[in-house]
C-alpha cells in the first residue's frame, strides 16, 4: 500500500505527457531550482569566510586592546620613546601590536627624515657618502625598547600557542565523554552529566584557528544527537528548545539590525560576536526549527557580508587613485632635471623640491603591503637616481672644497708672515690683494670655514690696525705743512708774474714741505695750475712752456707716487704722437690731389700749414714721451 506522497508521486507520474518535451511549468520549475541552489551556495560559502573570521578572532581574543592610540604622527622622537616605554610597562604585550606599529611608522618616518638632514649636511662640508654614520642616545633608547616588546611577545605567543594546544585536548576530551554519555544513555543521569559537560566546554579558552570550526561541528553534532535521543524527560527538552529558540531569534534580530549600520566595519566585528554566541552559547533547537532558524541567521549574516564586500571593492577602486597619484609623483621624481645644477645652492633648492615630491608620495594616501610594494619599489629606484647624481655632485665638491682650503691656508700664511710688517706700502699693496684673491676662493669644508676666517681675520685686521694707527699719527704732522702749502698756494696766487729761476724756487719749495695726503690732493693741481699761469707769462717758446708745464704735471704725480696717474699719461701721449702722424699722412695725401695747383693756392697754403702746425705739435708729444720713459718709477 503506497503512503500519500507516494500517491501523489505516482499520480504525477500518469498525468505527465509521454514525450520527451518539458512543459513551461516544469522548466519554470527547474529555473527556480537551479537559482535557489545558487543563492544557497553564495549563502553557504559567505557564511563560511564569516565562521573562518571567528575562528581567527576565537584564538586571539587575549589580544583584543582598549588601548588609546595617541596621534603619534605629532610626537617627537623623544616622546615616541617614552610612549613606547610605557606601553611595555602598563599594558599586557598581546595587545600592543597597533599601537607599537603606529609608533614604528612614526618613529622611522621622524628619524629618516633627520637621518637625510644630517647626510645631507656632511656631504655639503665635504663627506663621502660611503663614510656616512649617524646614530643618537633616543635611537639607542627606541631599539633596546623595541627588542624588549618583541622578547616579550614572541615569549607570549610560545606560551599561547601551548595553551590554544592544550585547550583543544581538553574540548577533545569533553566530545569524547559526551559520545560515551550518548552511549550509556542513563535515564537517571545523562541530563545532569550533559549540563556539566556544558560547562565545561563554555569553560575551556581559545584553540587553535584551523582547528576551531572542526571541533565545534563535531561537538554539536553529538550535542544534537543528545537532544534528538533524549527521551528522559520531554519537559526539559522542550524547555531546552524553547529557551535555546528565542536566544537565536535575538541573535538573529541583532543580526538583521547590523546591515543599518553605517559602518560595515563595526557591522563585521559584531557579526562575529553573535555567530560566535551562536556557537558557544546557545543550545540546540528542535529538529523541526533547525534549518529554518539556520536559514534565517545565515540570510541575515550575507547581507552584512555582500555590505562588506562591496565596502572593499570600493576601497581598491580608491587604492587604484591613491597608486596613480603615486605613480605620477614617481615620475616627476625620476624625470627631474638635475643638469643645470652646478653649485651648492642649486642642489640645495633640489633636495627641498625632492622633498617636497616625497611628502606628496607619502600625503597621497596608504595602502595594503600587497598593493604597496611594487609602487614602493619604483619610488625608491626614482630617488636613488636622484641621490647619486647628488652624491656625484658633493663627492667632486669635496674635491674643489679640499683645493680651496689649500689655497685660503697659503693666502692665511702669507698674511701672517706680513702681519708685523714695516714696509707699509709693499705690504699694505699686497695685503689688500691678498683680501682681494680671498673673496674670490669657493667654499671650504664646512668644519674649517670658521677656523681658517678667523685666522686671516685676525692677521689682516692686526696689519691694518697698525698701519691705521700708523696714519693717524702721520695725520698729526701732516696737518701742520698742508698748512704751510695753503700759505704757499695763497702767496702764489698773489703773484701776477715771475722769472723762470723764481717760479722753480716756488715748485722746489712746494716739494720741500712734503707728500700731500690723498685728502688734500686738490691743493697739488691748484699750485700746478698757478705755476702754469706764471709759465705763460715768460717770453719762452711755445714748445718750451709746454714742456714746462709737463714736467710739472708729471712731477707732481712722482711726488704723490701715483703710478696709474704716470701710466696713463704716457698711454695718452702715445695716442697724441699717433694721432698727429694719421692728421700729416691724410693732409700729405690730400696735397697730392694739388700737384697742377699754384703754390700761392689759399687752400694749398692751408694744408701745408696744416701740416708744419702737426709736425711741431708730434714734435712736442715725442719730447714729453721721452722725458716719461727717463724717469724711473
Amino acid at each position: 500500500m503506497l503512503d500519500k506522497n507516494q500517491e501523489n508521486t505516482e499520480d504525477q507520474v500518469n498525468k505527465t505527457p509521454k514525450t520527451n518535451e518539458v512543459t513551461p511549468a516544469e522548466n519554470s520549475t527547474t529555473e527556480n531550482v537551479e537559482q535557489v541552489e545558487v543563492e544557497k551556495n553564495e549563502t553557504d560559502k559567505a557564511v563560511e569566510e564569516i565562521e573562518e573570521k571567528v575562528a581567527e578572532d576565537a584564538e586571539k581574543d587575549a589580544e583584543k586592546s582598549s588601548i588609546p592610540m595617541l596621534e603619534y604622527d605629532t610626537m617627537e622622537l623623544e616622546s615616541l620613546a617614552e610612549e613606547l616605554e610605557k606601553l611595555i610597562k602598563n599594558y599586557p604585550i598581546q595587545q600592543l601590536k597597533a599601537n607599537v606599529d603606529a609608533i614604528k611608522s612614526a618613529f622611522n618616518v621622524k628619524f629618516g627624515t633627520l637621518l637625510a638632514e644630517k647626510k645631507a649636511a656632511f656631504l655639503a662640508d665635504g663627506g663621502n657618502s660611503i663614510d656616512f654614520q649617524y646614530s643618537s642616545p633616543v635611537k639607542t633608547t627606541y631599539n633596546n625598547l623595541l627588542s624588549d616588546y618583541k622578547k616579550k611577545r614572541d615569549t607570549y605567543y610560545s606560551e599561547l600557542d601551548t595553551q590554544l594546544k592544550n585547550n583543544l585536548e581538553k574540548r577533545h576530551a569533553v566530545i569524547n565523554e559526551l559520545k560515551e554519555l550518548i552511549a550509556d544513555a542513563d535515564p537517571k543521569t545523562m541530563y545532569k552529566n550533559f549540563r556539566a559537560l556544558q560547562d565545561r566546554w563554555r569553560e575551556i579558552g581559545p584553540v587553535p584557528r584551523s582547528k576551531y570550526n572542526d571541533t565545534w561541528r563535531n561537538y554539536h553534532h553529538h550535542v544534537e544527537r543528545f537532544y534528538d535521543l533524549l527521551h528522559l524527560s520531554n519537559d526539559f527538552r522542550d524547555l531546552d528548545f524553547k529557551h535555546n529558540l528565542e536566544e537565536k531569534l535575538k541573535l538573529i534580530e541583532r543580526t538583521e539590525a547590523l546591515a543599518t549600520y553605517e559602518n560595515v566595519n563595526d557591522a563585521f566585528k559584531e557579526l562575529q560576536k553573535l555567530h560566535k554566541a551562536w556557537k558557544e552559547d546557545v543550545g540546540p533547537v528542535s529538529k523541526e526549527q533547525r534549518e529554518e532558524i539556520w536559514k534565517r541567521f545565515s540570510d541575515a549574516s550575507k547581507k552584512v557580508h555582500d555590505r562588506r564586500h562591496e565596502y572593499f571593492r570600493s576601497l581598491k577602486s580608491q587604492f587604484k587613485v591613491i597608486i596613480e597619484k603615486k605613480l605620477a609623483v614617481i615620475a616627476k621624481i625620476d624625470a627631474y632635471d638635475v643638469s643645470n645644477n652646478v653649485k651648492h645652492s642649486d642642489w640645495q633648492k633640489s633636495i627641498k623640491e625632492i622633498e617636497a615630491l616625497r611628502k606628496e608620495y607619502f600625503d597621497a594616501g596608504k595602502l595594503p603591503y600587497s598593493k604597496s610594494e611594487e609602487v614602493w619599489q619604483k619610488f625608491k629606484a626614482a630617488t636613488k637616481k636622484f641621490n647619486h647624481s647628488k652624491n656625484t655632485f658633493y663627492k667632486n665638491e669635496k674635491r674643489v672644497q679640499q683645493e680651496n682650503l689649500d689655497k685660503k691656508n697659503a693666502l692665511i700664511e702669507q698674511a701672517e708672515s706680513l702681519k708685523d710688517s714695516e714696509d707699509w706700502e709693499t705690504a699694505t699693496n699686497t695685503m689688500k690683494k691678498i683680501q682681494a684673491d680671498w673673496k674670490k676662493i669657493g667654499h671650504v669644508p664646512r668644519k674649517f670655514s670658521d677656523d681658517i676666517w678667523k685666522r686671516f681675520k685676525t692677521a689682516c685686521n692686526h696689519y691694518f690696525d697698525r698701519y691705521h694707527g700708523r696714519q693717524d699719527d702721520l695725520s698729526k704732522e701732516q696737518q701742520a705743512f698742508i698748512e704751510d702749502k695753503k700759505v704757499l698756494l695763497d702767496k702764489v696766487k698773489e703773484l701776477e708774474k715771475a722769472s723762470l729761476e723764481e717760479i722753480e724756487t716756488l715748485i722746489t719749495t712746494w716739494k720741500d714741505l712734503g707728500q700731500t695726503p690723498r685728502n688734500a690732493r686738490h691743493l697739488e693741481s691748484k699750485f700746478y695750475k698757478q705755476v702754469d699761469r706764471l709759465l705763460e707769462g715768460l717770453s719762452m717758446s711755445k714748445e718750451e712752456i709746454a714742456m714746462l708745464k709737463f714736467k710739472n704735471l708729471v712731477d707732481g704725480y712722482l711726488a704723490q707716487n701715483n703710478t696709474h696717474k704716470l701710466d696713463s699719461e704716457q698711454m695718452f701721449v702715445r695716442k697724441k704722437i699717433d694721432e698727429a702722424n694719421k692728421e700729416i699722412q691724410q693732409l700729405e695725401n690730400n696735397l697730392s690731389f694739388f700737384s697742377n695747383a699754384e703754390d700761392d693756392n689759399p687752400l694749398v697754403v692751408k694744408v701745408r700749414n696744416d701740416i708744419n702746425e702737426h709736425k711741431k705739435n708730434a714734435k712736442i708729444w715725442k719730447k714729453k714721451l721721452k722725458y716719461l720713459r727717463s724717469l724711473d718709477y
